[in-house]
């Protein structure tokens, strides 16, 4: 049991039990993460390889003899399947700059966070390379031509035959070697994060620490720079991508003499390439694993793969012809597949009649949330709707609606879930009270922010009574 073998090297480590462990949501990756609080809290690790996990071990310890802001490990287990660490808090900075990549219009207070990452990564690639025992990296000491290969088919055999796209397999082959020849020909003694992106970078008091380094190997230092700059669903304008290139290039030259115009010209092939890879990644985890989050990213790749594509790449000219093929097929139009997806919710008065279903495609749910104490029966109540604190507040005191809401969720949820999956475009639900003013608004609200916070899924949220609309966007 993992939780027992986690307590038990806390435990060791502290001289006494954790009050709780509590798991935490799971990555892309096998590992699985857990948090034990009590004095000190300290976040739990279980990985199924022992040999990866004692290559982080080791990276961890060296980069913070290096000063780098890694979490301190606390302790391990004997045969290096556990371990435990620095709790770094709950933040990533993906979820920090949500609202920037929700509206591709990024607050001061994000881009700062941006920058000062961007500014952080040449001190990993350079100083944390600098006396790093490659040879222990895990499971390959630097980035080669094997590695390449790897990718390259790892994107052939799990995406792009995945999408049913005919094509010459050796005149493709033909291409990924000449691929690797420029990319080969940047060879540098750097560290090479290999998954250097928002994902895997915690904001612990306002500062960027990094995580999940575990795959990192010697290598050059544009694939960094692209897995960040690029990241599918980090939506960064081209201004600000700009804004940070120029300060990764600034930070570079701490460390050594920069080419930009070498620069500029050598990482779009490594932007191209993170970008094949990635989609090996998605489709590995969406078509194989069938994981929904997976299949929801691809749209963002292939955009990114279009927007490429505009500059040719004349090194590769069937693998460039094959992309824009790719990029044309049906499933990868330019409408993002969650956006196909839009969920009406609406607010009503039972005694004005259920609302129509305006996609004419019929069914939905419509909830009757009469049985729920009414605020409304109270005179001091009757000035408000669902949207305002005093209502609010009286309802989630009274707790009913809470209650409600759990069971509305459950059932949404599935349905919302499906949909994306079998590629539907239209969900109805309703909520229905007496006036249509206290309960039946509380509960669309709070349905409609809860799938669009969840799913991404566009909400066209109706208070019908009230007169108010609102439009939840699709979230990337």
């Amino acid at each position: 049991m993992i939780t027992e073998e986690l307590s038990k090297l806390y435990a060791t480590a502290v001289g006494h039990e954790p009050e709780t462990i509590e798991e935490l949501p799971s990555s892309g990756s096998n590992r699985r993460y857990f948090r034990l609080k009590g004095e000190p809290t300290l976040i739990g690790v279980s990985g199924e390889s022992a040999e990866e996990n004692r290559t982080f071990l080791y990276m961890a310890a060296h980069f913070r003899q290096k000063g780098l802001p890694v979490p301190a490990i606390v302790a391990r287990s004997a045969d290096d399947l556990y371990y435990l660490q620095e709790d770094l808090g709950d933040t990533l900075l993906f979820n920090a700059i949500e609202k920037g990549r929700k509206t591709s219009v990024f607050s001061e207070e994000e881009k700062q966070l941006l920058r000062k990452t961007i500014r952080l990564l040449p001190a990993v690639q350079f100083a944390g390379g600098d006396g790093l025992d490659f040879s222990r990296c895990y499971p390959q000491a630097e980035f080669n031509r094997r590695s390449i290969l790897w990718d390259l088919n790892y994107f052939k055999y799990c995406f792009l035959k995945a999408t049913g796209l005919d094509f010459q397999e050796d005149r493709l082959e033909d291409d990924f070697q000449k691929m690797a020849d420029v990319l080969l020909r940047s060879s540098s003694a750097t560290f090479m994060y290999r998954d250097f992106q928002s994902r895997n970078v915690m904001i612990k008091d306002g500062e960027p620490w990094l995580i999940d380094f575990q795959g990192g190997r010697k290598g050059p230092v544009y694939y960094d720079v692209a897995s960040f700059l690029w990241q599918a669903k980090a939506n960064y304008p081209d201004s600000l991508r700009h804004e940070l290139l120029q300060e990764y290039i600034e930070a570079v030259r701490k460390y050594q003499p920069v080419d930009e115009n070498y620069f500029h010209a050598q990482l779009r092939h490594f932007v191209l390439f993170r970008t094949l890879q990635v989609l090996g990644a998605y489709g590995f985890r969406g078509y194989f694993e069938k994981k929904p989050h997976f299949m929801q990213s691809v749209p963002f790749a292939i955009g990114n793969l279009r927007r490429l594509l505009q500059e040719p790449y004349p090194e590769y000219p069937y693998l460039c012809q094959l992309l824009r093929s790719l990029t044309e097929l049906k499933q990868f139009s330019d409408e993002l597949q969650k956006r196909a997806l839009k969920v009406e919710v609406t607010s009503f008065a039972y005694k004005k009649g259920i609302p129509d279903d305006t996609s004419g495609n019929g069914g939905g749910f419509v909830f009757d949330c009469r049985a729920v104490n009414n605020p409304g029966k109270y005179e001091r109540y009757k000035p408000f709707t669902g949207l305002d604190e005093p209502v609010i507040r009286f309802l989630e005191e009274d707790g009913e609606i809470t209650t409600f809401l759990e069971h509305v969720y459950a059932l949404v949820d599935a349905s919302v879930k499906r949909y994306l999956e079998r590629g539907f475009t239209h969900l109805s639900v309703c909520f229905g009270c007496t006036g249509g003013q206290h309960r039946s608004v509380y509960s669309a609200q709070h349905l409609a922010e809860h799938l669009n916070r969840k799913f991404g899924v566009e909400v066209h949220l109706v208070h019908r009574e009230q007169n108010i609309e609102q439009t939840f966007q699709p979230q990337n």
